[in-house]
C-alpha cells in the first residue's frame, strides 16, 4: 500500500514540476507527464485483476483525469478545451460530461444534426401521399457548465431548434433550456442535483446526442409513449452503488391540457412557469456490473390536472409510465431493446376537458417496444477512428392500446415501424447516417420515407 501512495505522489510531483519547468523544459515535462499518466493508467488495470475496491479504483482514475486536464492546460496554455470524454456521465451524453472532467471553471460543448427526409408518394393503401420532402437543421445544442469546485457544479444545455425562432405568423423553431442544474456531491457515492433536469427514462431521453444513437431519426417509441425529450424543473439524488447507477427526482407533473389521442407529449410543462398543483415522482435503476452491458428500468407517476375541475369533478389524471430496458456493446455489436407502457387515469374527463370526441380520445393505456441490432463492420479490420455501423429496428406502438367506453379507437395509432440503415463515423464525434423507415399501421395510411443525417457532437 505504501508503495501505491508513494507511486501517486510521484506523479503529482512530476506535476507540479511541469508547471514550474521554464519554457525550455516544457516539452520534455509534457513527456513526463504523458508517462505519469500511463503509468498510473497501467496501476488500474494491475488494481483491478487483483480485485481493488471500487473507491481506490475511483480515486486513481479521478487522478488521471485531473492529470489529463493539467496536460492539456500545459499543451495548449489553458486556451482551449480537452476532447469530449470517451465515456459520459451517468444519464449524460460525452459532451455534455465534460464539466465533470474539469479540475475547475467553465467548460464549452454542444451537439447539432441537420437531417434530409424523402418521403414516397403514396401510402400503404395507395392513395396520394401528402408530406412533401424536408431539409431541416433539426437542432443546434451548446453545452456550458462550470465547476466550483470537487463537490459543486453548474451544467446547462441550450437548444435552437429548426434554424430559427420564427417565421412569419407561423412558429418554426424555439430556443429552449433543455437542462440547467446545480450539481452538490458531499458523498462520494451519493449527490444532490436541483433545477432543470432531463427525466431519467428509456434509453434516449437523457442521451439524445446523435453520434450516441443508430439513425436519422430517434425510435418512434421513445417520441410518443416516452416523450422525448422531456424536461422538468424538480430536485432530487443520483448515485452509484457497487454495479448500480440511480437517479430520482420529484418535478412539476405533466398537464392535461396537452394531451391527445397521438400521446402525452404536449402536456409537458419544460420548465416555463409550470403548474405546481400536482408533482410528480421519477427515477431510474441500472445495473452495469459487466462491460458493456446495461440492463434496468425507470418509472414516471403523477397526477396531471394541475388543479383543474370540470362540471364539479376534479381531474387526478394519474399517469404511471414506465419502461424496461436493456443495451449491449462489444467489439462492434450494437443490441438494444426497450419496452414503455403508460396509464392514464380521468380519461373521459380529459378528453371532455380537451374537446376530444370518437376516435380522437387519448388513450387510457399506450405501449409500445423496440429492439435494435447493429454491427460496426470496421472492426475486424479497423482503419485510423472510422467505424461503419450496418442496423436494423424494429418497432410497434399503439398511442390508443386502450381508450375510455364511449370512445373508438384510430386505426393509424396502431404502428410498425421496420428502419434499416446504416451510420458511417469518420472520426469518433462526427456521424453520417442513411436510412429507409417502412411506416405501416392498421389504417394503411402508413408513408414510408427514406432519411440523410449528420451530426455532430464536441
Amino acid at each position: 500500500m505504501n508503495m501505491k501512495i508513494t507511486f501517486i505522489f510521484s506523479c503529482s510531483g512530476i506535476l507540479a514540476a511541469l508547471l514550474l519547468a521554464p519554457p525550455a523544459r516544457a516539452q520534455e515535462s509534457v513527456d513526463d507527464l504523458k508517462g505519469a499518466v500511463a503509468a498510473l493508467q497501467s496501476e488500474v488495470a494491475r488494481l483491478t485483476a487483483e480485485g481493488a475496491s471500487a473507491a481506490r479504483l475511483a480515486e486513481i482514475e479521478r487522478r488521471i483525469d485531473l492529470l489529463a486536464a493539467e496536460l492539456e492546460k500545459s499543451r495548449t496554455g489553458g486556451a482551449t478545451e480537452t476532447e469530449a470524454p470517451v465515456k459520459g456521465e451517468p444519464g449524460f451524453g460525452r459532451a455534455a460530461s465534460k464539466v465533470y472532467r474539469r479540475v475547475g471553471g467553465v467548460s464549452l460543448g454542444g451537439y447539432g444534426e441537420a437531417m434530409y427526409q424523402n418521403f414516397a408518394k403514396r401510402a400503404q393503401d395507395g392513395a396520394a401521399a401528402e408530406q412533401r420532402d424536408q431539409l431541416d437543421l433539426v437542432r443546434v445544442v451548446l453545452y456550458t457548465g462550470y465547476k466550483f469546485g470537487d463537490k459543486m457544479l453548474f451544467n446547462a444545455e441550450v437548444e435552437y431548434e429548426h434554424a430559427s425562432t420564427g417565421e412569419g405568423d407561423e412558429e418554426r423553431g424555439e430556443v429552449s433550456v433543455e437542462f440547467g442544474y446545480l450539481d452538490f456531491k458531499p458523498w462520494q457515492q451519493v449527490g444532490i442535483r436541483a433545477g432543470m433536469v432531463l427525466l431519467p427514462l428509456g434509453l434516449i431521453n437523457e442521451l439524445h446526442e446523435p453520434p450516441i444513437f443508430l439513425g436519422a431519426r430517434r425510435p418512434e417509441v421513445e417520441q410518443a409513449i416516452i416523450p422525448t425529450t422531456w424536461h422538468e424543473v424538480g430536485a432530487g439524488f443520483f448515485g452509484e452503488t457497487g454495479p448500480l447507477q440511480w437517479r430520482s427526482y420529484v418535478v412539476a407533473g405533466l398537464h392535461s391540457t396537452g394531451f391527445t389521442g397521438e400521446g402525452l407529449k404536449e402536456g409537458r410543462q419544460q420548465g416555463s412557469q409550470s403548474l405546481a398543483e400536482d408533482l410528480a415522482f421519477t427515477g431510474r435503476l441500472d445495473y452495469v456490473g459487466v462491460p458493456g452491458l446495461l440492463l434496468g428500468g425507470s418509472l414516471y407517476t403523477g397526477n396531471a390536472g394541475q388543479g383543474a375541475t370540470l362540471d364539479d369533478q376534479t381531474i387526478k389524471g394519474h399517469v404511471t409510465l414506465f419502461d424496461v430496458h436493456g443495451q449491449y456493446e462489444h467489439r462492434g455489436l450494437w443490441l438494444r431493446a426497450l419496452y414503455a407502457q403508460t396509464s392514464v387515469g380521468d380519461a373521459a374527463l380529459i378528453n371532455a376537458q380537451n374537446g376530444l370526441a370518437g376516435d380522437e380520445s387519448v388513450g387510457s393505456r399506450q405501449n409500445g417496444f423496440y429492439a435494435e441490432a447493429g454491427y460496426d463492420v470496421m472492426n475486424a479490420h479497423p482503419k485510423g477512428q472510422w467505424a461503419v455501423i450496418p442496423f436494423v429496428r424494429y418497432e410497434r406502438l399503439n398511442t390508443q392500446a386502450r381508450v375510455p367506453a364511449g370512445f373508438e379507437q384510430n386505426p393509424a395509432l396502431e404502428r410498425k415501424v421496420l428502419t434499416a440503415g446504416v451510420s458511417v463515423k469518420p472520426v469518433t464525434n462526427v456521424v453520417l447516417k442513411a436510412d429507409y423507415q417502412s411506416q405501416s399501421n392498421q389504417a394503411r395510411t402508413g408513408v414510408s420515407q427514406f432519411n440523410l443525417a449528420v451530426g455532430f457532437l464536441f
